[in-house]
């Protein structure tokens, strides 16, 4: 929702946006939300914006894979993550929810961990008590410098992902 739009919690809209971009594929409202369907290098590239509560997203991952037939292995879901330092990039195979609500709900619905998820680290500068005034909050200047950059580099990791799969994806983007 806007009141969020410029949030930490909000990254993973922000990297959509970008592939949604670079794409030529503007977003249009649909069920559970806004999808993005384009084409890179030949292939069908969906992006997701649930317009579900962060907590609830699996109904709409689970709708629009059902809807358009994409397997599990093609499923890429991109999350902010405390315990990364800002900006740093982390792409798994699989595993736990690691306490983001979001991806364990789509493990819920799914009824799997088995799918592949982009970590876009957000850090966790803040004292105790106040995480969820943190996350909610905005990017602080110093973040802002390198926010565009780091954007781009994780919409160009999701396309990797498209195209070369993601074993490829971790081993040229992790840790970059």
């Amino acid at each position: 929702s806007e009141e969020y739009a410029e949030t930490r919690h909000n990254i993973g809209f922000k990297v959509a946006e970008k592939i949604a971009q670079t794409l030529e594929a503007p977003f249009k409202s649909a069920n559970f939300g806004w999808i993005s369907e384009g084409k890179y290098k030949g292939r069908k590239v969906f992006v997701l914006k649930p317009d579900t509560y962060m907590n609830l997203s699996g109904n709409a991952v689970r709708f629009w894979m059902q809807k358009e037939n994409i397997p599990l292995e093609n499923v890429l879901v991109i999350t902010d993550d405390l315990a990364l330092p800002f900006g740093t990039l982390r792409l798994r195979k699989k595993g736990s929810d690691a306490g983001h609500n979001g991806l364990k709900n789509i493990q819920e619905v799914l009824q799997t961990q088995n799918f592949a998820r982009l970590r876009f680290g957000i850090s966790a500068d803040f004292s105790e008590g106040k995480q969820v005034d943190y996350v909610l909050g905005k990017w602080n200047e110093e973040e802002l410098k390198t926010l565009q950059d780091r954007i781009d580099v994780f919409a160009k990791a999701c396309l990797s992902f498209v195209f070369a799969g993601v074993n490829n994806t971790m081993n040229t983007f992790n840790g970059k």
